[in-house]
């Protein structure tokens, strides 16, 4: 939908909008209530470790040493005082950067800060020395030191027990906090294309981390309203009828859209120039709300959104609402929304166009109107958010695009908004995801999203023929490759476009997509036949012998259950998928590392039960990883 801002400023992103970017989209404590209250799995083990670093600073409510106690603050939070609460103590455990090292990590040099730390000793001393005195507990085996790090090393058996036990408890809900958004409506506006331009991969990754963050949203437990606002508006879709009327054809239309109303548009142009001039005066016409002309702008749009639906259906994307900047053209709307331009004294004449000058703010000027009259897309804009808060009363209200070149058009419309005395503005953030360097339209080179899934399916489509032959003789022909082939494909290209961070730009080709697509997939689908071959004798429960799984490879899948949780969470506080997916492939690396050692079939009963847990909660987390970033977790390969 958006293109770059009508303004004189040359503003490019710079190191202040990323600033404003990161202080708008981290959620804050005041901003979501109940966040205070959200743990994770692991955070039983870190105030154990925290109780022992409590006790070696020799704190305590009395000022004397009392092991385990921790003093906090009413709401959990850290003051900047020199005393350390439990939130600030959690703070300074982290993992290390090498597991062989051990399962937590804490640097000493963060708590020198604190009261009582041996200041006159270095680092490095205090760390041995702390590292002896911390006893074995509940989920603490032993600590030892390397430098100024103190390396915590936890019971495997007392983490996968309490991990597994809370997945088989939550399931499908393990690792996301339902209360966390109760009663919190969120409008995550994405993808959001320019309906008469091709549907390309850029669209295409900026529609994914939309559905990402509306997902997470979702799972969250916030009231979320997802909107896709088309492009749907201005002078070049009158340019479209005007040549859709004179060289246009029922049934290339219905063909390919996109390349006949393309086609069309360019003929008057290449042949005879005064016909572009009928542009302007058509699209007087269409916002004056002349029937004709609004009557086949409906019907070539109408055609227009078919091939956009199909891609969202391929990914698995929905919308609550479906708009545009077509809605946003009454008079009386645009009329309320000038005279409050008026009454603070926004807007003013430059060469017969309406603009609002921000060069104080160092945002250059914004054209409104242009001298003939008509609207431009930050006019309408500004009338949707406007409508959108008198509508919904939201509390948070997400923009997704694809490309940071969008960052200046947002500075500049959030900033009227704050000069209107719109105060909900704060609640806006904008989202950029930066889009493929292989397929950028400016460069020229426009990659249809269509035709790169179509090529994706048609690759996984020969990888799945040549194991046919293993399906057919067991009997797995449900779904059929057809389907099998497009959500592997789908799943490829949605892991792959958030591998990388969404501010970085994604350089993807058919091969890089091929390479790591796949694999999840293939773990889960195995992880199932596992417990589908194991049905009729081993059952999933978790009264097994925690003991029994103490092998490493084990310990290790567990632990990496335990962490998925903040993982999300990590992914909800950036509004970036990159995180999960990264963990997601350790997970399936540790899985497909333990599937030789921990055999289920054949083993006794009690350990043949204890094996199929870990699996079945493998499974699981797996399966919710994948219905985060909106890929269709398959069953059968």
């Amino acid at each position: 939908m958006y293109a770059p801002a009508s303004t004189t400023a040359t503003a490019t992103t710079t190191a202040a909008a990323r600033m404003e970017e990161r202080r708008r989209v981290t959620p804050s404590r005041a901003e979501l209530p109940g966040a205070v209250a959200v743990g994770v799995p692991m955070d039983a083990v870190r105030r154990e470790i925290a109780g022992h670093l409590a006790s070696a600073l020799l704190l305590s409510s009395s000022g004397t040493a009392t092991p385990g106690r921790v003093p906090t603050t009413a709401t959990g939070e850290a003051d900047d005082s020199d005393h350390p609460t439990m939130a600030s103590l959690l703070r300074a455990i982290v993992y290390p950067h090498n597991r062989v090292h051990g399962d937590f990590a804490v640097p000493v040099a963060k708590l020198a800060k604190f009261d009582n730390f041996p200041a006159e000793q270095h680092p490095a001393l205090v760390a041995r020395k702390w590292a002896a005195s911390i006893q074995p507990g509940t989920y603490v085996a032993k600590a030892d030191a390397i430098g100024m790090y103190i390396n915590i090393h936890v019971h495997p058996v007392a983490v996968t027990k309490m991990i597994l036990t809370e997945i088989f408890e939550k399931r499908e809900s393990f690792g996301t906090w339902k209360t966390l958004g109760h009663g919190k409506n969120v409008i995550v506006e994405f993808s959001s294309p320019n309906i008469n331009k091709t549907f390309d991969t850029c669209n295409l990754r900026s529609t994914i981390v939309g559905n990402f963050i509306k997902n997470i949203h979702v799972a969250f437990g916030f009231n979320v309203l997802s909107m896709n606002w088309l492009g749907d508006w201005g002078t070049p879709f009158a340019g479209l009828t005007v040549g859709f009327k004179k060289y246009g054809s029922e049934e290339e239309l219905s063909r390919n859209p996109v390349k006949h109303l393309t086609d069309t548009y360019l003929i008057p142009r290449e042949t005879n120039w005064g016909e572009a001039m009928d542009d302007s005066a058509v699209f007087k016409q269409m916002e004056d709300g002349d029937a004709e002309a609004l009557g086949l702008w409906k019907h070539l749009t109408d055609h227009l959104v078919v091939e956009p639906r199909q891609i969202y259906k391929r990914l698995n994307v929905t919308f609550d609402v479906w708009s545009g900047e077509s809605e946003m053209c009454s008079p009386a709307r645009l009329s309320l929304l000038e005279q409050r331009l008026r009454e603070h004294n926004l807007t003013f004449e430059k060469q017969g166009a309406q603009v609002v000058d921000l060069n104080a703010q160092k945002l250059g000027e914004v054209v409104l109107r242009k001298r003939n009259g008509r609207t431009l897309y930050m006019i309408r804009d500004l009338a949707s958010a406007v409508q959108r808060w008198e509508t919904h009363s939201f509390d948070k209200m997400f923009y997704v695009t694809n490309s940071t070149c969008q960052t200046l058009h947002f500075r500049q419309m959030f900033k009227v908004l704050e000069l209107m005395k719109c105060d909900w503005v704060s609640r806006c953030t904008h989202i950029p995801v930066e889009g493929v360097c292989s397929f950028r339209t400016r460069a020229g080179i426009v990659k249809p999203a269509m035709k790169f899934l179509d090529e994706i399916a048609s690759e996984m489509r020969e990888t799945i023929n040549r194991s046919a032959g293993k399906q057919a003789e067991l009997g797995y022909n449900n779904p059929p490759p057809e389907k099998i082939a497009d959500i592997l494909g789908v799943s490829a290209v949605i892991l792959q476009y958030c591998s990388l961070r969404r501010r970085t730009s994604n350089d993807s080709s058919i091969c890089d997509v091929m390479k790591g697509g796949p694999y999840i997939q293939y773990t889960h689908a195995r992880l199932c036949g596992i417990q589908r071959t194991n049905a009729d004798r081993v059952r999933v429960t978790n009264a097994v012998d925690f003991h029994l799984l103490s092998e490493p490879e084990a310990s290790h899948v567990a632990v990496l259950l335990a962490k998925y949780p903040e993982v999300v969470r990590s992914c909800f506080e950036q509004l970036d998928p990159c995180p999960l997916v990264h963990h997601l492939f350790k997970l399936a690396h540790a899985v497909r590392v333990a599937f030789p050692v921990l055999m289920v079939k054949g083993q006794e009963q009690n350990i043949a039960e204890a094996r199929m847990l870990l699996f079945w909660a493998a499974r699981i987390v797996i399966g919710n990883g994948l219905a985060l970033l909106g890929i269709t977790p398959l069953h059968f390969m």
